[in-house]
């Protein structure tokens, strides 16, 4: 039986709602408003799998991931890390935990510190648990080759590297004290299509050698259906539908993820399916609709729709979907 390595359960975060970007049906913020930014995640991810998290802009993505990590403590909700709940755990119990909990951010050139040489990135984590510095260098050339990269390229700095190259020295740093979790945060958005595919047969070939467990994030529909074994779909702050990558990306269940789907290009016209539109904008995170909070969007969604929001359950074998009528 294949172990769980990490499970979140009902996992909510909330934000003061603060400046200009937000407004309630008045035109003015209300004194406590707060924007939903997650309400009531869950899923669990198995060893040596990746779950890919799915969903338009500002649906909580990157949130979801710096929770999980704790790098932004969560409102409510559990995350279980090899049966360790870190909700109960202080900062001191948390740090030991880290190095099996690494993270690789979107943009390369702002996760990396301009004034550190390459290796001294890469080792920085290292550091952290073990000090003895001739097996920390040898390590850190190592996973610089691991990479693709030079060991004559240890002593550059950033701005000396391509954006590709840059990414491939903050995967270096993830892995280089070989964890359990690697959280990839929109690892290849920033990159060139050519760039992009070399980033993802690296991290491919390095969950091979390392049996690590990935949350591969993206709004590419394309990027997580090939990358992943499991997907989840997120819509303003929820998990709308979750299961096999195969199974969701060929015959969608909840609304929003046929739409998402279709919105993939298919280069030759005989393949193209049907257009499933998205109406309107994405409600204010501030004022979530009641009831489904895609009924305001949704072609199909009827009066209960409006009233009593539906909760994640089980349709099929592994396939759970949030929506009332869902798709056939």
């Amino acid at each position: 039986m294949i172990q769980e390595l990490l499970r979140v359960e009902g996992l909510v975060k909330y934000f003061p709602a603060k400046g200009a970007m937000f407004y309630s049906e008045t035109g003015l913020l209300e004194k406590g408003s707060r924007v939903h930014a997650l309400d009531g995640v869950s899923f669990s991810l198995d060893h040596n799998s990746t779950l890919g998290i799915v969903g338009e802009s500002g649906c909580g993505k990157t949130t979801l991931a710096r929770a999980i990590l704790f790098l932004s403590r969560p409102t409510a909700g559990k995350v279980i890390f090899e049966g360790n709940d870190l909700t109960d755990m202080s900062y001191g119990q948390l740090a030991k935990l880290r190095p099996n909990m690494q993270l690789v951010s979107q943009d390369p050139f702002s996760s990396l510190d301009p004034r550190m040489r390459a290796k001294r990135i890469i080792a920085e984590p290292l550091r952290v648990v073990n000090k003895n510095k001739d097996e920390v260098d040898e390590r850190v050339k190592m996973v610089f080759e691991q990479v693709g990269l030079s060991q004559e390229q240890l002593n550059r700095f950033p701005n000396e590297f391509s954006g590709g190259q840059r990414q491939r020295i903050a995967v270096a740093r993830a892995i280089s004290t070989k964890p359990k979790l690697v959280v990839l945060d929109e690892p290849t958005s920033a990159l060139d299509a050519s760039t992009q595919a070399q980033i993802l047969n690296l991290l491919w070939h390095i969950q091979s050698d390392y049996k690590i467990s990935y949350l591969f994030i993206s709004h590419n529909v394309s990027v997580v259906r090939h990358m992943s074994d499991r997907i989840a779909v997120m819509y303003l702050g929820k998990v709308v539908e979750l299961g096999q990558a195969v199974d969701i990306t060929r015959n969608p269940k909840h609304p929003y993820t046929a739409a998402l789907i279709s919105s993939v290009p298919k280069p030759n016209p005989e393949l193209r399916g049907e257009v499933v539109e998205i109406r309107g904008e994405t409600p204010s995170p501030v004022n979530p609709p009641s009831g489904c909070r895609y009924h305001p969007r949704c072609p199909y969604a009827k009066e209960n729709c409006q009233q009593v929001g539906p909760n994640l359950v089980k349709t099929e074998d592994d396939r759970y979907v949030a929506c009332h009528y869902p798709l056939s």
